[in-house]
């Protein structure tokens, strides 16, 4: 689940501590502190994200023509029960559901239903977050449901390797603004486009934490990365133009055109050599 609708101005200044600017109007202070982690810290951290890989895997295997969205979500919130974890979604900001599963031209924060039925052919992201020893996990996958189109495949996969360009990215000294350039590039490069409305997020004690991470910048802009961060990176990417809308029922977010999108999560530590991905198993 990611941060919505703020306006971020990757800052050149301040690139050796631990805040940075934002854009005035966004209801946040120009600067905010970044909680730096413990070696031990990031290890219970990841005790925890991999919770979100299995489970995910569990859905992807249960994923077929004919069940509902709703059965799904039910699936994952015995999973997350069964593990003594607690779903990060669920009540979040009056969220309703343990999982948020979109479909198609659908983006993020798709509310699971018992009516909506899975399709042949559709492109189905799912994003799971859990609550364990007082740290989050979050992660999501695109996938599709039996044939899908050549169109789908590879607006997948390049949603996949924007995100594996981005981790690339991720090590001590070098930028956020390189995290991001690394996807928007990428992305762009492929013939597709980024969202900005969404981005990536730093995680730990809450669900969302500083700095958010836009899909798209500048490279060598932005705050130093420093070993103890951790990251939520999240490639947001649609077929066709950025743009994206929020339907009547306050969550659900489409692209504007009705084009395909899709879009895939890591939770990512920086530590002193590089990096780990914590949600990889």
């Amino acid at each position: 689940m990611r941060f919505s609708r703020i306006s971020v101005r990757l800052s050149k200044k301040n690139s050796s501590n631990l805040s940075y600017e934002k854009e005035k109007g966004a209801g946040i202070s120009e600067k905010q502190p970044i909680e730096l982690k413990t070696v031990s810290e990031i290890r219970l951290m990841k005790e925890v994200a991999q919770a979100v890989p299995k489970i995910l895997k569990k859905l992807q295997e249960s994923l077929k023509p004919g069940i509902s969205t709703k059965h799904l979500d039910d699936l994952a919130f015995k999973e997350i029960d069964r593990m003594g974890m607690k779903p990060a979604f669920l009540g979040y900001r009056g969220y309703p559901s343990s999982t948020c599963i979109s479909i198609n031209n659908e983006l993020v924060h798709g509310i699971p239903k018992a009516d909506r039925i899975i399709k042949e052919g559709d492109l189905v992201s799912i994003d799971i977050g859990v609550f364990h020893h007082g740290f989050y996990g979050d992660a999501a996958i695109t996938c599709g449901v039996g044939e899908i189109s050549a169109e789908a495949k590879r607006l997948i996969e390049i949603t996949r390797q924007a995100l594996d360009k981005a981790i690339e990215k991720v090590r001590p000294d070098n930028r956020l603004g390189d995290v991001s350039w690394a996807i928007q590039s990428f992305v762009e490069k492929s013939g597709y486009s980024v969202v900005r409305d969404y981005v990536g997020h730093g995680i730990g004690r809450k669900l969302h934490e500083d700095p958010q991470i836009p899909n798209f910048g500048e490279a060598n802009t932005g705050i130093r990365l420093m070993p103890g961060m951790v990251l939520a990176i999240e490639p947001m990417v649609n077929a066709g133009d950025w743009k994206v809308k929020t339907l009547d029922d306050g969550w659900t977010v489409v692209t504007s055109d009705g084009r395909l999108c899709a879009h895939f999560e890591h939770m990512v530590a920086i530590t002193e050599k590089g990096c780990e991905v914590l949600t990889r198993i």
